[in-house]
């Protein structure tokens, strides 16, 4: 888990999904990277069990995959980002 964290990428795409969902487009634009690289980075966080996804229609959603996940990206984004990520 903590090398999938090491990543500075991942850790900006979970400090997002920890506010709310998102989808791969929503990611891509956020971060100004390519869906291949942005699709990349969340399959390494969903092998770590990081995030999950639910489905609909078309589009996938993917968001932190548990509270006390959501608990440690919240601290890390508190002590890591004191002067904004």
């Amino acid at each position: 888990m903590l090398k999938a964290l090491s990543h500075e990428t991942r850790l900006i795409i979970l400090f997002m999904l920890a506010k709310r969902e998102k989808t791969v487009t929503e990611i891509e634009g956020l971060l100004g990277l390519q869906q291949a690289v942005v699709s990349q980075h969340l399959a390494r966080l969903r092998l770590e069990k990081l995030v999950d996804t639910r489905r609909e229609g078309r589009l996938v959603y993917y968001a932190v995959a548990s509270s006390e996940i959501c608990s440690v990206v919240n601290s890390l984004q508190e002590v890591f980002c004191k002067a904004g990520c």
